[in-house]
């Protein structure tokens, strides 16, 4: 792609969450989203291939849909009360109209399965800015809204997200899939929170892509499509075997890391507001996604596949170049957890 292009589409891609962040008129938030949609399909169709067409043409027809639903919502409002804010007047049915719009933009169940099959479509950097920066933008609308959505409503996605999160990432065999799930189950985590303490979401955001940039790079690094892929990383960059070890046990919450957190914290919060069943299904289920981490853990560092001699020798002249950013990124998303005092709100 040309270059000059590349730069005025990251742009925009850069520029929509921040008009949308940055707005308190709902017909301007709906533009930044619609900037960020459609910078993101030419990256999407860059490698032209089948499989990443069928991924774009999804991800455009789930997320033109979702914004026709806010758009419907916004237009709505403004009929009733002749402003384009949601305010506690708001009749209740605009208000969950907006709340589907935006779980079908992020990828909450029950609006969750484009997620997994776009992810799997599109390179692997794509997929980063994918599960990470297209997230800001829902979420700081939703940020802005949560009181005067219906707490049960949140609730239900929540749980539905953790559950579905943690169950299809079970029988999965592709790295980028698993992150899909994975990302549906931390966006649950976010969302169960949500009504309760609002802070505690972005803390978990931060967390969540702290965590998942640094897989990414590894992903990328060493071309990680699938787990089996995976246990060749001894062979291409034995240094990447600790830390991608470390970060997916990060990921998966196992303390003392820094992904231990958002769960301690949320689960507290929870217990704190007499909500026990549900703090319980989600640590329950937090062990479900710890366990598909502890597969890929297995797979990397305590898996040597069948291979002959001259392949084990590669070892000693291998090219691979590894990102400066991975070492930094690994000790935050490991080593934050001491930091907690000042860190939660």
């Amino acid at each position: 792609m040309n270059p000059i292009t590349l730069i005025i589409i990251y742009f925009t891609i850069l520029l929509g969450p921040m008009i949308t962040m940055l707005s308190t008129n709902m017909f301007l938030m709906w533009i930044g989203l619609e900037m960020n949609l459609l910078a993101m399909i030419p990256l999407m169709v860059n490698y032209t291939n089948p499989r990443s067409t069928e991924a774009a043409t999804k991800y455009f027809l789930t997320q033109a849909t979702a914004s026709m639903i806010l758009l419907l919502s916004i237009i709505l409002n403004y009929m009733q009360m002749g402003v384009w804010t949601l305010l506690p007047q708001t009749n209740t049915h605009i208000i969950t109209l907006t709340f589907i719009s935006l779980a079908m933009k992020l990828g909450l169940a029950p609006f969750h399965s484009w997620l997994p099959e776009v992810t799997q479509g599109i390179p692997i950097q794509t997929g980063l800015v994918l599960l990470t920066w297209q997230k800001i933008a829902p979420l700081s609308i939703l940020l802005q809204i949560y009181e005067l959505t219906n707490p049960n409503i949140l609730m239900m996605s929540a749980m539905l997200s953790i559950l579905i999160g943690a169950w299809n990432g079970l029988n999965q065999t592709q790295t980028r899939k698993i992150m899909a799930y994975s990302s549906i189950s931390h966006m649950g985590w976010m969302i169960s929170i949500l009504s309760f303490n609002p802070s505690l979401t972005m803390l978990n955001l931060t967390i969540y892509i702290i965590l998942t940039i640094p897989m990414f790079m590894i992903l990328n690094t060493n071309s990680s499509t699938t787990i089996n892929s995976m246990s060749l990383t001894w062979n291409k960059t034995p240094t990447l075997i600790p830390l991608t070890t470390l970060i997916l046990l990060s990921t998966g919450g196992l303390p003392p890391l820094t992904g231990f957190l958002p769960k301690w914290t949320i689960i507290y919060e929870l217990l704190k507001n007499n909500n026990t069943l549900l703090a319980t299904i989600m640590a329950m289920m937090a062990l479900i996604n710890l366990f598909f981490y502890m597969r890929l853990v297995y797979s990397t560092s305590l898996t040597t596949f069948p291979t002959n001699n001259n392949f084990k020798m590669t070892i000693h002249h291998n090219k691979t170049k590894t990102n400066m950013l991975i070492s930094p990124l690994t000790i935050m998303s490991t080593m934050t957890l001491p930091l907690s005092p000042l860190l939660i709100p």
